[in-house]
């Protein structure tokens, strides 16, 4: 489909998504438009600057405990074989913890602007390649606009903020595989782009082993992903014409067997099998009652999805693109790059988007509901598996009014309208990212708060467990509703409690 999208091609027209010659952008708009990308990267920058600053205060709860207790004592291949046994056989989920909590804390420190530096870079060369797909220039301050708003929104936009970004047991499961994936679409772009044989080669190797790890990270968002891939790969088959041969539908065959078979060894493993054998009176999801509460579920999702206006940034923000995207006409003597989409390749892209968000966000519904109960949809955490196709669909969908916008009025000369509607474009995007604030300001408070908190216990249980303690007082620290211990009145089973004690050496701890 891409080498299709972006060699040229001769033979009827294409919509062109750029003006012609004449068609020469407003000078108001030359230069609202970089003011407004600065703007907005100042803006979204610092809010998750924030957020990766606030990395230095986090400190272990919930599983953050178990995870890191595990691998200082059991090492990165201990704890990858302690998951596939005992717990969910989440190998590559394992593994990623051992690297993170290998060192004690410091991994989790600086995980949040590990996450937020490698998305950017992705993010931006991903739409770099959308405009270069669409026939524009791509304008590099406006892409990381775009690039740090989608961040914002998906960071600080929902309900959990503190366990998208901050919270190292959620982050590796739900927010690294997304930024895995948009690297591994650029990996696709250039694999089916690529003129060598051997190049071709280890990009689908390359396919089929991060799909299969990707299968044994994180569960919603093998759904999501292989949904998607699946889609393209029917819509690449050559026969339909939007592709002129077989490596994009190669490369979507193996990323969905990769991430088959990765979910072939979690749902086979003895620690799955444990995990479901917890449940073992649960109705089948086949049945008319768990497909009504499914259903149910999944609008309840949708619900706090779309109560949240300030996801409309996403839009707004990809206006701009489209917009800058066709800023600088041709130099005197150049003729105008005749780089099209193709009708039916624009087609694909408009309709494409929408099945995949709203299948995969039920996938992900059932997955909850399957694994957690009927409580299962209000783990936000994972819907950023949906979320972040949600917000680039419709960035996406932004840039291709803003380009078509900016062709067909620039072409009528309607400059007032045009900048009209870049203005207003710019204040929406603005002010989506300045709804955030409360959200960040609360997270802020919250997580210094108890980093002040817990130092101080920290420090005086250690000191009560070199003195030959083995039962210390500890007092529980709540932070982004997560768990901690004496969370329920059966200390046995009490993992939290189970797991701080080991982590400090201890053989019980009580409420303090």
């Amino acid at each position: 489909m891409y080498e299709h999208c972006c060699g040229r091609r001769r033979g009827r027209p294409h919509l062109l998504l750029r003006g012609g010659p004449g068609n020469r952008p407003p000078p108001l708009l030359r230069r609202l438009l970089p003011a407004a990308g600065a703007t907005l990267v100042a803006a979204a920058g610092a809010l998750i600057a924030v957020g990766c600053f606030l990395g230095l205060y986090v400190r272990p709860t919930s599983d953050d405990w178990c995870a890191a207790w595990k691998a200082r004592d059991l090492g990165v291949l201990g704890i990858t074989s302690d998951f596939y046994m005992t717990q969910n056989g989440r190998i590559a989920n394992a593994f990623l913890s051992g690297v993170v909590y290998g060192d004690g804390l410091a991994g989790t420190k600086i995980l949040p602007t590990v996450i937020a530096v490698s998305f950017t870079a992705g993010l931006v060369l991903l739409g770099r390649e959308f405009i270069r797909l669409l026939g524009g220039r791509p304008r590099v301050l406006v892409l990381t606009a775009c690039a740090l708003v989608v961040q914002a929104l998906l960071y600080f936009g929902g309900t959990r903020s503190y366990q998208v970004l901050l919270w190292a047991p959620a982050t590796i499961s739900h927010t690294v595989p997304s930024v895995i994936g948009v690297w591994m679409l650029l990996l696709a772009i250039r694999t089916v782009r690529h003129p060598s044989a051997a190049a071709r080669a280890a990009g689908f190797a390359s396919a089929f082993l991060v799909g299969f790890a990707l299968g044994t990270l994180s569960e919603p968002f093998a759904l999501v992903s292989g949904l998607l891939a699946a889609a393209v790969g029917l819509l690449s088959l050559p026969r339909l014409g939007l592709a002129r041969n077989w490596h994009p539908f190669t490369w979507c065959l193996l990323w969905c067997s990769g991430l088959v078979c990765g979910l072939a060894v979690l749902y086979t493993s003895p620690g799955a099998r444990w995990r479901r054998a917890q449940q073992p009176d649960k109705a089948s999801m086949l049945s008319a009652g768990e497909l009504t509460g499914t259903f149910e579920d999944w609008l309840r999702m949708w619900d706090s999805v779309t109560g949240q206006w300030a996801y409309l940034g996403a839009a707004a923000v990809g206006v701009l693109l489209g917009l800058a995207s066709g800023l600088r006409g041709p130099s005197p003597g150049q003729r105008e790059p005749r780089r099209t989409v193709p009708r039916k390749v624009l087609i694909a892209m408009l309709l494409l988007p929408v099945p995949v968000v709203v299948l995969g966000s039920l996938a992900v519904a059932v997955g909850l509901r399957s694994g957690y109960g009927p409580s299962g949809w209000t783990y936000a955490r994972t819907w950023t598996s949906y979320l972040v196709p949600m917000e680039l669909a419709l960035c996406g969908y932004g840039a291709l009014l803003g380009a078509w916008g900016g062709r067909w009025l620039s072409g009528r000369r309607a400059d007032a309208a045009l900048v009209t509607g870049a203005v207003a474009a710019g204040c929406l995007a603005l002010a989506s990212v300045t709804a955030l604030v409360p959200n960040v300001q609360q997270l802020t408070t919250s997580t210094v708060a108890r980093s002040v908190a817990w130092d101080a216990q920290n420090s005086r249980i250690r000191t009560d467990a070199v003195r030959g303690a083995t039962d210390v007082g500890y007092r529980p620290l709540h932070i982004g509703t997560l768990a901690e211990p004496f969370f329920t009145g059966n200390y046995e089973r009490d993992w939290v409690a189970a797991c701080v004690s080991k982590w400090y050496g201890v053989d019980r701890i009580h409420r303090s």
